[in-house]
């Protein structure tokens, strides 16, 4: 939108447009889409007043789900457009604004799956600022979970060419990009087109990235364990610029389950996975997703996942409620688990991740990392950054002497240091967050 004269605002109160991006997964994302709409509106109709417009659109994965739904239910809403055609919005604004010109009331639908890939048509210069960026390689899903819309709302697997990776990456790296994670629905699905004929593979990519200059992290999700190839494994130990986390969804640990969600994979064959990865990077920490209360889950099946969890051992994971989905097959299954067992089962399995959790945090307390300086924390003279485990690092400065501290550019000395990369000592750690202090001279672990 720069190339129309648009920027960014703080707050919706000032902005010509507000865009909700939406997530379908699970039923409360979903219904706080009409919340949200809700609030916004008395917004709109309090700057019409004033002579003022703003239009109101609604993006992503419910506006491709539900888009009739979301113009019949909320018409404060402009535009409803899904994730494969908002490189077309600068177009839909044109149509809003020649609505709005002969009167008449704007809408605008768009949840077409277009030929062409929208990737291209997408400005050169994305104006990112900071030391982190994401960058998507890979869309969409073929696996078909029963219990998932993803291959409903963002379509079947597709790749981009390696070749277009690479360059956006640099082009990230030139702006001061210091941390790529690469982003996919299916990520370690990815097969795009190679630079030197054929496909790519995601390890074959991750090794041609790592020859940027200037790139010092690497990061890759979210992963499923059937795309778990071998190269990938190796990658996992013989890149120094892969970081030592891996986001690795299981779901459940039932077999009898996961054979329900169509996971075609097994509890020991996500053991052998782990092994595998230790083996080749023996401190790799490990995050994961998991899904209680799904359809025909007994008290058994769900020991067994606790039984997984307590063999992996997780430095982090996401736990939830099995949500029906509108047309996925699980929500038709009769078998429907009462929301209190769902309730007292979440309770057990995030008591539990929580506990790993925080030792995880515990057995770092006392060893000096590399950490990625990305913003100012809350606190006086800190920053706030990631180790290579991914785990939040509040770095406090204020015990540095002025010749460490000191740069006449900055407006706050120890702002000099942020998006670098520092040796930091952690000193505490809590349930999701560590604390450290800069070490200007040592080695990280």
């Amino acid at each position: 939108m720069a190339g129309r004269d648009f920027t960014p605002v703080d707050s919706p109160d000032t902005a010509d447009l507000v865009i909700l991006n939406t997530c379908h997964i699970r039923e409360k994302a979903a219904e706080k889409v009409f919340s949200e709409v809700g609030r916004l509106r008395q917004l709109k109709d309090s700057r019409a007043k004033d002579g003022k417009s703003m239009y109101i659109a609604v993006a992503g994965c419910v506006a491709q789900a539900e888009g009739a739904e979301i113009v019949r239910r909320a018409p404060a809403v402009d535009m409803v457009f899904g994730p494969q055609t908002y490189h077309r919005l600068p177009d839909m604004i044109d149509r809003a604004d020649a609505q709005q010109a002969r009167g008449q009331t704007v809408r605008v639908l768009d949840t077409d799956f277009p030929a062409e890939d929208k990737f291209d048509h997408l400005p050169g210069k994305t104006g990112h600022k900071g030391a982190t960026a994401f960058l998507t390689v890979q869309e969409g899903c073929d696996k078909f979970c029963t219990f998932c819309v993803v291959p409903y709302t963002r379509g079947s697997e597709v790749s981009r060419p390696e070749a277009d990776i690479v360059q956006e990456a640099q082009r990230l790296v030139d702006g001061g990009v210091r941390e790529i994670t690469l982003l996919g629905q299916n990520v370690n699905a990815y097969h795009g087109a190679a630079q030197a004929g054929g496909t790519q593979s995601l390890a074959g990519l991750l090794y041609r990235l790592s020859e940027i200059e200037g790139l010092e992290r690497l990061r890759y999700t979210t992963s499923h364990p059937r795309d778990m190839s071998d190269d990938l494994f190796e990658a996992h130990g013989a890149l120094d610029t892969l970081m030592p986390y891996l986001h690795l969804p299981v779901q459940s640990g039932s077999d009898r389950i996961l054979k329900a969600m169509n996971r075609r994979h097994t509890a020991e064959d996500y053991h052998r996975i782990i092994d595998r990865l230790r083996t080749k990077r023996p401190d790799i920490a490990l995050s994961g997703d998991f899904i209680v209360g799904f359809p025909g889950e007994t008290d058994a099946d769900f020991e067994q996942t606790l039984e997984l969890v307590r063999f992996v051992k997780y430095a982090q994971a996401y736990s939830f409620k099995y949500s029906p989905r509108p047309g996925t097959p699980a929500s038709v299954i009769e078998e429907q688990v009462d929301e209190a067992v769902k309730t007292e089962r979440l309770a057990a399995l995030q008591a539990l991740l929580n506990e790993q959790q925080y030792a995880f945090n515990q057995s770092v307390v006392g060893h000096t990392m590399r950490v990625l300086m990305e913003r100012e924390g809350k606190s006086s003279a800190q920053l706030l950054g990631r180790s290579p485990y991914n785990q939040a690092v509040h770095v406090d400065f204020a015990s540095l002497s002025g010749a460490e501290t000191l740069d006449e550019s900055a407006t706050q000395p120890y702002t000099r240091h942020m998006g670098r990369l520092l040796d930091v000592e952690i000193v505490s750690a809590g349930p999701n967050s560590l604390r450290g202090r800069p070490v200007l001279t040592g080695t990280s672990f």
